[in-house]
């Protein structure tokens, strides 16, 4: 798999989205601007594919004035950002205890043979990709996974294949503030 790095993202910091990186800046005084680091890596990954190279990296880190290496500390640490492109459906297990003793092995499985990829690879057409993440803290409601900003719960098979034709319908919201 080809590396971040070998990947070319054109990089988009448009008047709205330095406003709203201005305005994260603007909650923390000017000697703690890398306090905005988390939210403003969220919104520039959401402006870009749900991604972030190198290069749009080091971009946040001369807007914030921190250096490039703190940045790549961040989101190498935090499974929510991407440093390549993903399937624009991920499906986030949780394979933590409680989940993994509700069966969610057998469930990553299963889709994973459903959509004819291995865990952490998109399928051809990029709409797809499955992987496994630490706990997601819905404990109660095991077998579970995170798809975009919300959370599927209790999940089966049949819970699966619906919330994948659901997802070639076009009728998953992934994000809680989308338009």
């Amino acid at each position: 798999m080809k590396q971040s790095h070998d990947i070319q993202q054109t990089i988009n910091i448009t008047p709205a989205l330095m406003d709203r990186i201005n305005e994260l800046l603007g909650h923390y005084p000017a000697d703690k601007r890398k306090s905005a680091l988390l939210p403003i890596l969220h919104d520039v990954q959401d402006a870009h594919d749900n991604w972030l190279s190198v290069e749009l990296m080091d971009k946040v880190a001369e807007i914030i004035g921190i250096k490039p290496i703190e940045v790549y500390e961040v989101v190498s640490f935090y499974t929510m950002f991407n440093q390549r492109p993903i399937g624009k459906y991920m499906f986030e297990f949780c394979q933590t205890s409680c989940c993994a003793t509700r069966g969610v092995e057998d469930l990553m499985d299963y889709t994973c043979s459903k959509l004819g990829v291995g865990v952490g690879q998109p399928t051809p057409d990029g709409m797809f990709e499955v992987r496994g993440v630490e706990c997601l803290g819905a404990c109660g409601y095991a077998p579970m996974m995170q798809l975009g900003d919300t959370y599927r719960e209790h999940l089966t098979k049949e819970k699966i294949d619906q919330i994948i034709e659901d997802c070639k319908a076009g009728k998953v919201n992934l994000y809680y503030n989308a338009e």
